[in-house]
């Protein structure tokens, strides 16, 4: 969602001197140009967003705007508020959930999952931007443990009357060190003919070039978003490993193909 790759970035340039375009892409898995894009979009925001080029170049924010993480938080907050988004939106949830962690209230909401929608209450610890989304850490009272919900998914907000007193967080579940699978690796075959747009999205040399073939390789965490690009590629396109990974991409090709049998 392009909103909270808007934060996600702004959030690094505070956290860092410079990044750089190429780093940006590879962390939130999309291209060069919707990087940029992004870049584009923060400075009509009022960000004001440095870039350099050269071998010591990147993207920074301006000399003397640098901010404390309080308020990072709220240029963050003014940033959701500029694309005017609806009474649900991610600034509302985000107010709201900092506010029952001030005051250790407990919070109701519906989520929605892969296996449908339930009701939950958490105790609110922290909301934490990880890779690209926003979530909320806390103790679940049905599941009696620790949770991390994704704001995007999470609908219904309410504070409750119910106050709490904080558990001790386990270092690894506070640094969100739980909650993210370790990268994936996939290795595809491209069409000399989409050369230019590998270049685009990853650089130059980020290929190896055959006779007639461009043999490509890349680490990556999201699954739905590799599988997308890589069907934006047409018949240009052919993931050749793992063996377990081109199957499943075939099944998805086979149901795209059946919607369109018979028309």
């Amino acid at each position: 969602m392009k909103l909270d790759r808007l934060m996600g970035i702004l959030t690094l340039l505070l956290q860092n001197e410079k990044v750089t375009a190429p780093e940006l892409a590879r962390r939130f898995e999309v291209s060069r140009r919707t990087i940029q894009r992004d870049i584009e979009a923060l400075s009509m925001a009022g960000i004001p967003v440095v870039t350099a080029q050269g071998g010591n170049g990147g993207i920074s924010i301006m000399e003397g705007y640098r901010l404390n993480n309080r308020d990072a938080f709220t240029a963050q907050e003014q940033l959701i508020n500029l694309y005017g988004y609806h009474e649900d939106s991610l600034s509302v949830k985000i107010k709201q959930l900092k506010s029952a962690i001030a005051q250790r209230r407990a919070v109701r909401f519906d989520y929605y999952y892969a296996k449908g929608e339930m009701a939950r209450e958490i105790e609110p610890y922290f909301v934490q931007f990880t890779w690209s989304a926003w979530y909320v850490f806390g103790w679940c009272r049905l599941r009696q443990d620790f949770r991390r919900f994704k704001l995007n998914r999470l609908w219904n907000l309410a504070l409750t009357d119910d106050t709490f007193e904080p558990r001790p967080v386990p270092s690894e579940q506070a640094s969100g060190g739980d909650a993210f699978p370790a990268a994936h690796h996939i290795t595809i075959l491209f069409d000399k003919s989409v050369r230019y747009r590998l270049i685009e999205d990853y650089g130059l040399r980020c290929y190896e070039e055959t006779d007639e073939s461009l043999l490509f390789s890349l680490d990556y965490t999201n699954q739905e978003y590799i599988f997308s690009w890589i069907l934006g590629f047409g018949d240009k396109a052919e993931l050749l490993a793992p063996e377990e990974t081109r199957t499943e991409f075939a099944v998805l090709a086979r149901k795209i193909s059946a919607r369109y049998d018979g028309t």
